[in-house]
């Protein structure tokens, strides 16, 4: 899951793999060159619960009560048993390092509880940054950082796979760390430096490279992804020494035992579980199996609990991989696996106590609540006991304590039965859109990607409605108040049974447009309604032309005019004037006909960059900021006859607005963006002149330029989009 795109990187030769190494703690960064925020700010997430790929789940193994999580974009989290809830440890890596919110992987000490390490990369193609390895004595509370010159890929395909990054059993300096493209890399000194090793297995530009590395006895055994699956093409190693690598020998070959998921060594029978599947998921998978090694012995045993390949009752085939592994610390020959990718009969996990001759699925007589997080029923009746099953966790001391990760959420078990989220504290959604209404129970509505909207009744709790219905939506594309009637609201993305829906009550119900342009399917975008909710406007990217109705969407009407692929914004106080940026000219188009005619007013803004923000002032007609990434922020009081730069403003990503201070008659303004060096989270109470610092480094969540918005009810509460880490709002300590 991710708002960002997917390409490749090429191959980094050489030994050294380390480009610097800094001795850090958790906060970080530089001083911005501006007023701090008087007492500061509260940081908190606005609760939906999840919504994102749980890539990785690990317990500790000698410290009760101690787990850590990873997710894909969204940074780790460490498990704090006295208040049941996860804590973020990665919220401090700010703008600069958005690559680093994708955890790769994690590591423990068992011999040492509180050292916990994290590889860090979110894409290894060209255009994303390097890796970095992050080490903790504290178990996350602070971190030294050790930056690589290879690149990690943790939402990239083969995510789900195991951890790639091991303390060596032999030796708590030494750490391992597999990479896609660059081989296998080792530290001496716990984490700070880091050169590559040789090993059998050449690394290749394109492929998966090392898929997981497990202890099991004083070995450390490798999978690797770039096998074809064919006898004589490995994709198992291990070494019992340290330096030397081979081959195992006797692993099983074939489509279904391709590539090498995760692995799970039970330490009372000195057997190794290994998952199987003919691609590294978490989709694209189809066959799969499972396998053990008998390390006394090197004997061989296929374990599979159902082969994949049967016939549906639909007439469809039974397809799937398998995923996660973990082996029971308490009760020797007692094993999860997880299927993964099972779309037909929906992804499962199978329960064995007797080392895998037989095997009971625990989804068949689960009972799952999902009352804390009910947009998992995902407009249906009942919710899935899970998709993108790759990340499952054993307590080492509860065996009925099991817990899997899903595309959405980690659900966990301490009966075997009865099923529920715990996920508090993880928030993974990567959030587009943001409207706080200035009138109604909620003080919230939010656009995600994969999650659609929420109509946030409360901050402290996922919302009771779930994801908006009628229809439902995978990813928000647009979300818009009328704001002289704020109970009027639309919304669109992409869906199966329509693109389209307006509500009349402030965005708690839902109803589709009665008819929606054939184009809107295949490119739903943006949409806007005027001010009094009479007109909406309609973008389908720079491939078609913007749409118009006028009769709450049963009918619409090409607009000719319209800009290609601009996002329509409403004046907020006169119905008849739309706005929309061109970033292929850097133009400003104004309608004055209700949104029937475009024409051209100011031009040469900037041209070429398609991440712009284009606002209007509450309760001002015609007062136009626009936000140009690195070129600055700009403002216009005349319509966008003309604009100009506003000083004291390096780089403005995005502006949104909220209650004015005591006192001030221009609404306060919230800003993601920099006055000299640091980007960060601004307001200012003076129309631009002067702006405080209101985040703290502590509090950077990588990437967040999709969206601000202020409160208009609450002076000082700000509302802001992250890619990877929700919906964070901030209120000023009294």
């Amino acid at each position: 899951m991710s708002a960002f795109h997917l390409s490749r990187r090429s191959v980094l030769a050489g030994t050294a793999a380390v480009a610097a190494v800094a001795s850090l703690p958790s906060v970080q960064g530089q001083a911005a060159a501006v007023t701090p925020a008087e007492g500061g700010y509260r940081w908190r997430n606005a609760v939906q619960g999840g919504t994102g790929f749980i890539t990785g789940v690990l317990f500790h193994p000698s410290v009760r009560g101690l787990a850590y999580l990873r997710t894909d974009i969204g940074g780790a989290y460490r498990w704090d048993d006295r208040t049941d809830r996860w804590i973020p440890l990665t919220d401090h890596l700010g703008w600069d390092d958005w690559n680093l919110l994708g955890v790769e992987a994690m590591a423990v000490d068992p011999a040492h509880p509180d050292r916990v390490y994290l590889s860090l990369g979110t894409y290894a193609q060209s255009w994303a940054g390097n890796g970095a390895v992050l080490r903790s004595e504290d178990r996350g509370a602070t971190w030294q950082r050790t930056d690589l010159t290879v690149k990690l890929g943790a939402n990239e395909d083969g995510r789900g796979c195991g951890e790639r990054l091991l303390v060596d059993p032999r030796d708590s300096d030494t750490l391992w760390l597999g990479t896609r493209h660059d081989g296998l890399l080792k530290s001496t000194d716990r984490g700070a430096t880091w050169k590559a090793v040789s090993f059998p297995a050449a690394p290749s530009a394109t492929g998966q490279g090392i898929t997981l590395l497990v202890a099991a006895g004083r070995s450390v055994y490798a999978g690797w992804g770039d096998s074809d699956g064919t006898t004589g093409k490995p994709n198992l190693y291990r070494t019992s020494d340290g330096t030397t690598w081979e081959a195992v020998p006797g692993q099983p070959a074939g489509t279904a035992a391709k590539v090498p998921v995760r692995a799970a060594y039970d330490r009372h029978t000195r057997e190794l579980y290994v998952t199987y599947a003919d691609a590294p998921g978490p989709n694209g998978q189809t066959d799969g199996s499972v396998h053990k090694l008998r390390t006394a012995n090197g004997k061989w045993s296929e374990v599979t609990p159902v082969k994949p390949g049967a016939a549906t009752s639909d007439g469809g085939t039974d397809s799937f991989g398998y995923g996660g592994v973990a082996v029971d610390a308490r009760d020797p020959g007692t094993v999860v696996v997880s299927t993964n990718n099972r779309w037909s009969l929906i992804d499962t996990l199978y329960r064995t106590t007797d080392g895998g001759r037989t095997w009971t699925s625990l989804k068949d007589k689960a009972v799952l609540d999902v009352s804390e997080t009910p947009y998992l029923k995902w407009g249906a009746d009942k919710p899935k006991f899970g998709w993108w099953i790759q990340a499952v966790g054993l307590d080492p001391y509860d065996s009925r304590h099991v817990v899997h990760g899903t595309g959405a959420t980690l659900y966990g078990t301490r009966d075997l039965k009865h099923w529920a989220p715990q996920i508090r504290g993880v928030e993974e959604a990567s959030v587009r859109q943001l409207i706080s209404p200035p009138t109604g129970t909620a003080h919230l509505l939010s656009g995600s990607g994969d999650i659609g909207v929420m109509y946030h009744e409360r901050l402290t709790a996922s919302p009771s409605r779930g994801m908006a219905s009628n229809p439902v939506f995978g990813s928000a594309t647009g979300l818009s108040l009328a704001a002289a009637k704020p109970s009027y609201v639309v919304r669109a993305g992409w869906g199966d049974h329509g693109n389209g829906a307006f509500s009349n009550d402030g965005g708690k119900t839902w109803a589709p447009f009665e008819a929606q342009p054939d184009v809107a399917k295949s490119a739903p975008g943006p949409i806007a309604t005027n001010a009094d909710g009479s007109v909406l406007l309609w973008s389908f990217g720079t491939a078609n032309p913007g749409y118009r109705s006028a009769d709450n969407g049963a009918g619409w009407s090409e607009v000719a005019s319209f800009p290609k692929g601009a996002a329509p914004v409403a004046d907020p106080v006169d119905p008849a004037r739309f706005y929309a940026f061109d970033t292929t000219t850097g133009t400003l188009f104004a309608s004055t006909d209700s949104g029937r005619t475009f024409t051209a007013r100011a031009t040469g803004l900037s041209s070429g960059d398609t991440e712009f923000q284009l606002v209007g002032a509450h309760g001002r007609s015609g007062d136009l900021w626009l936000s140009l990434k690195s070129n600055g922020l700009y403002r216009s009081t005349d319509g966008g006859a003309t604009f100009s730069r506003v000083a004291g403003c390096r780089a403005s990503y995005t502006l949104g607005f909220g209650k004015a201070a005591r006192g001030a008659s221009y609404p306060a303004l919230y800003m993601v963006g920099s006055t000299e060096t640091i980007t960060a989270v601004y307001r200012s109470d003076d129309e631009a002149k002067t702006w405080t610092r209101i985040n703290d480094d502590r509090h950077q969540w990588g990437w967040t330029g999709a969206g601000i918005t202020g409160d208009p009810r609450v002076y000082g509460r700000v509302y802001i989009a992250t890619n990877g880490r929700g919906v964070q709002y901030g209120e000023p300590v009294r």
